[in-house]
């Protein structure tokens, strides 16, 4: 089993990444091999519009750092997408990136992956109020859907503001152990 991580945080140790980071974990003590990439330690552009991907070309054609992901997107068994939820949406990382992931759909707006796959989301947010921006998930959840990961979780936290707060939450480290554990067996 292949899984992913892709981090949307700009911080390198945020709330958002340690919690992906305790799920990819216990993939590995599952056997997964576990592939994670830090969007913000990269050079990812965003979907040019060229249209190469629907005509002819079955890649995204910028060449980038992000066509790394991508590739390893489309090997993945399990993708774990991670953000701070900022000014009520994913990071600029997290959204650049999953714009280019528009390369994986044909003409037809069908899949160009094998369908089954598992998909994990790990959204954090400093806003007391885990009410708010409740529809990030879904919207996020419709594409990933189309592209044949057919069973998902999600992981939210609220009030979690500095770096490392989440290690003071048992109830949703917990909730990670649960997730990894439907995941990963």
């Amino acid at each position: 089993m292949k899984a992913i991580g892709i981090l949307g945080s700009p911080r390198l140790r945020g709330n958002s990444t340690i919690l992906t980071e305790r799920i990819l974990d216990y993939g590995r003590t599952k056997g997964a091999a576990v592939e994670r990439f830090m969007l913000s330690t990269m050079q990812v552009r965003g979907c040019q519009g060229c249209g190469a991907c629907k005509n002819g070309l079955e890649d995204c054609a910028v060449s980038d750092d992000g066509a790394t992901v991508l590739a390893a997107m489309r090997e993945a068994d399990v993708l774990v997408l991670a953000s701070p939820i900022y000014f009520g949406e994913i990071t600029g990382q997290l959204k650049c990136f999953f714009d280019r992931t528009y390369s994986l759909l044909n003409p037809d707006f069908t899949s160009r992956l094998t369908p089954g796959r598992k998909a994990v989301y790990v959204l954090t947010q400093g806003d007391p109020d885990l009410s708010h921006y409740t529809d990030v998930f879904e919207r996020y959840r419709t594409w990933t859907r189309s592209y044949g990961f057919g069973q998902d979780w999600v992981i939210r936290g609220e009030s979690l503001g500095a770096s490392g707060d989440v290690l003071n939450r048992t109830d949703l480290l917990a909730k990670a152990d649960e997730i990894a554990k439907a995941v990963f067996g």
